[in-house]
């Protein structure tokens, strides 16, 4: 049984949580931090015109209605007919508060996830009953929209045909315009044929900008000492905080044991995350755990305090030269916005 006292730290790896796919289903809808997104609420940069133009355009892909053809039509359609629209941008440019403004401006059902979301659910509950559960939704919004093998690649483009054809609209973003994806990840041109059809069928947006977490922030994860660690961890839970403590490299094997689904059950309830003797990650399997891990963690908008080696230094030159490198520079974003915000008010 874990401890779930808050007047001591607890371990990420005594967590061992299941899920369910009625419970993934339950889980698409945006994140807290975008609980009330809107079009209104988004503030563009205006030194980049682009920002505005794609709230206008979102704002026109708005009108709920269905198009015709299906996913796979061979009839060619104008932009304004297009199923789908794609968010292309760089890290922290808005993409995921336009596409939950999107979201809560439509009528239901619909569904809001990201794309390991919605391929944890294919299994959990088998791509039958995924089509069913899916069928008739007015939106599927698709966050973080990277395709990492052959096998998501055919599953996601057969799932998104059916329910295009259906009637369903599909948003998503990325930071890869869609007919990039998969470049530099797999051989690529054994697929093609179905990235294209894929792509044929969004509008890409491009949202240029700069990252907002780094606007007032130095751009670097913050560390502190192993002794400091401990003494702020033990001294938040002391106030009622629940906090967790756990050894880095101890956490990703225990991340290697738990499907990424599964990740958000890991944290719940948390409100302090602290990682002991952070180390350079040389594997590139244990790195995109990190990120989905990492993912997590900001979409629940909990701090990191971290010793050893800063967060944001965490994946090696060859990964960030890699067909990966652009999840990364994401997850680095977000590790920075994550080790510089405020711990929680009743700390030191």
């Amino acid at each position: 049984m874990v401890d779930q006292s808050p007047k001591s730290p607890v371990r990420l790896i005594e967590r061992s949580p299941s899920i369910t796919g009625a419970e993934i289903v339950a889980e698409l809808v945006p994140p807290p931090q975008f609980e009330h997104a809107s079009f209104e609420s988004y503030r563009p940069d205006l030194d980049y015109p682009s920002q505005l133009a794609a709230v206008e355009r979102l704002n026109s892909f708005a009108a709920w209605r269905a198009r015709p053809g299906g996913f796979f039509s061979r009839s060619r359609r104008t932009k304004a007919e297009l199923p789908g629209v794609y968010l292309d941008g760089g890290f922290g440019v808005g993409k995921t508060h336009l596409l939950a403004a999107l979201w809560h401006g439509a009528p239901g059902p619909k569904y809001f996830g990201t794309f390991i979301e919605y391929t944890a659910l294919v299994g959990a509950l088998g791509y039958a009953d995924t089509v069913v559960q899916l069928t008739g939704a007015k939106l599927i919004c698709i966050d973080e929209f990277e395709l990492d093998d052959p096998g998501d690649t055919m599953l996601m483009t057969r799932l998104l045909g059916e329910l295009i054809a259906s009637g369903t609209r599909v948003a998503a973003t990325s930071n890869t315009p869609p007919n990039s994806l998969g470049e530099g990840r797999f051989a690529a041109a054994d697929f093609l044929r179905e990235i294209q059809a894929m792509s044929a069928n969004f509008e890409t947006v491009r949202i240029d900008g700069l990252d907002y977490r780094r606007r007032d922030a130095s751009g670097h994860a913050q560390t502190v000492l192993p002794e400091e660690l401990d003494r702020m961890s033990t001294a938040l839970a002391a106030r009622g905080n629940r906090v967790s403590v756990d050894d880095f490299g101890t956490l990703m094997r225990h991340l290697s044991t738990v499907h990424p689904s599964k990740y958000i059950k890991m944290i719940a309830e948390l409100d302090v995350i602290a990682l002991r003797n952070v180390y350079l990650l040389t594997d590139q399997t244990d790195a995109l755990r990190l990120v989905a891990f990492i993912d997590r963690v900001y979409d629940a908008e909990i701090p990191i305090i971290a010793s050893g080696v800063a967060l944001h230094d965490v994946f090696d030159a060859e990964m960030m030269q890699g067909g990966y490198r652009k999840k990364y520079q994401r997850s680095q974003s977000r590790m920075v916005a994550l080790t510089t915000g405020e711990l929680p008010p009743h700390a030191d």
